[in-house]
């Protein structure tokens, strides 16, 4: 028995590539060696395989072989002397029970070339549709194939193996989401590492000497140059602050808190009011608390959530509205709600806020690293309350509770 076995010219190596790839898939797909074997078995063939088929190309990505045929998987035909070459033009299946008795195909050259008198081929598909090849069989003997039950089986098999063909297509494209990530997650740590030990000693410098400079006989606009200086270096302490929260949040197993009893929160979040309303000139807080709150918390970090949520408040909401702060406590717990005005956050974004570095616009101009948010949320877990977001098109609204040491207390001004 002979057959033409075609190799690919120099030209088409990324072709070779491509089909390289394709067998590759095939060879992961772990039903098709029992579906050649259930092929082989309903229809008498001693020969089955799962041929890619090209325009230029036959090349064998599985094979089922009880004939010595010496096909194996990888290996290729000359496509213009196959019968698959007509599969992929019409996408028809070709069905021959006995060539010498066939009309159409007992002059045919394939039959005469290959030595066979039961064939069979069907159409394989790429997930959308494209043509992948052909799950084939033929025998020198013939075979009854053209039997509703048998032509049924075989393409019930050949949509099997299609389906497996986008299952595996699928698994692919997840797999290299997930390389993306991970290789992403590598490089945010080594951004962190950098953050975290080069940044620190220039800083500490750059904040030493504009303590230095301000006890100096500056003039007025050299005055303004050094509080420029030293703010901006207090955000970038901020922003390294970030990261170490972050880092502990991460890879430590969680944020902690030191908890201990604070009553004088009122005071400590007009400091955080005072202290943006500095760094957001022209902006409008109003600032309603009821007084007398008293909270078992490591209050910096319930400073902390008000300052994050404040800033995020003031990045991204509308600059002429005013952010609406209000605190209260009531029936046992306590809420910290901010609001601003501005447009809605779109409902598929609101479940992404308290991810870490993620930003709903990757062009915002507002400058961060994207880690505020969750902050906010680790800080909530780690005083065992909550942190919830609703957003409309007029305003979104920001809301911290945890429980509070004032079980009975009403209600008082919480008008945001």
């Amino acid at each position: 028995m002979t057959y033409l076995i075609a190799n690919a010219p120099p030209d088409q190596e990324d072709m070779r590539h491509d089909i390289a790839a394709d067998i590759r898939n095939i060879q992961q797909i772990s039903s098709v060696p029992t579906i050649l074997e259930a092929v082989a078995a309903i229809t008498g063939l001693r020969f089955v395989c799962i041929a890619r088929v090209t325009a230029d190309s036959w090349t064998t990505c599985a094979v089922l072989d009880k004939l010595d045929f010496g096909l194996k998987v990888g290996d290729g035909l000359d496509v213009t002397t196959t019968l698959c070459e007509q599969v992929r033009d019409t996408r028809a299946a070709i069905i021959i029970d006995h060539v010498a008795e066939d009309a159409t195909y007992c002059n045919h050259h394939t039959p005469r070339i290959y030595g066979f008198q039961s064939y069979i081929s069907v159409p394989l598909f790429r997930p959308g549709g494209e043509y992948f090849g052909t799950l084939c069989g033929l025998d020198p003997n013939p075979v009854s194939l053209s039997a509703a039950a048998t032509t049924t089986s075989i393409k019930l098999f050949a949509e099997l193996v299609s389906r497996q063909l986008q299952s595996e297509a699928a698994l692919l494209e997840a797999q290299d989401a997930l390389t993306g990530e991970r290789e992403a997650a590598e490089l945010r740590e080594q951004f962190v590492a950098i953050l975290g030990h080069d940044v620190r000693n220039p800083l500490n410098a750059i904040m030493l000497g504009t303590d230095m400079l301000q006890h100096q006989d500056l003039s007025g606009s050299a005055k303004i140059t050094v509080q420029r200086i030293r703010r901006s270096a207090q955000r970038i302490a901020g922003l390294m602050e970030d990261v170490a929260d972050f880092t502990r949040g991460r890879m430590g197993g969680g944020m902690t808190a030191a908890m201990e009893d604070c009553g004088d929160l009122g005071a400590r979040f007009e400091q955080v009011v005072g202290e943006l309303l500095l760094a957001y000139p022209g902006r409008e807080i109003r600032f309603d608390m009821q007084p007398g709150i008293s909270l078992r918390c490591e209050p910096r970090r319930i400073e902390q959530v008000l300052s994050n949520l404040l800033k995020n408040a003031l990045a991204h909401g509308h600059a002429t509205h005013p952010v609406r702060v209000s605190a209260y406590s009531q029936a046992g717990e306590f809420r910290l709600r901010v609001v601003n005005g501005g447009p809605g956050i779109a409902p598929e974004k609101l479940g992404k806020l308290f991810k870490p570095f993620w930003r709903g616009n990757p062009g915002d101009s507002h400058k961060g690293l994207g880690l505020g948010l969750f902050i906010v949320a680790e800080i909530a877990r780690s005083h065992g309350g909550r942190i919830g977001v609703v957003s409309d098109e007029e305003e979104t609204v920001f809301e911290f509770s945890m429980a509070s040491a004032l079980p009975d207390a009403s209600l008082l001004g919480a008008t945001a």
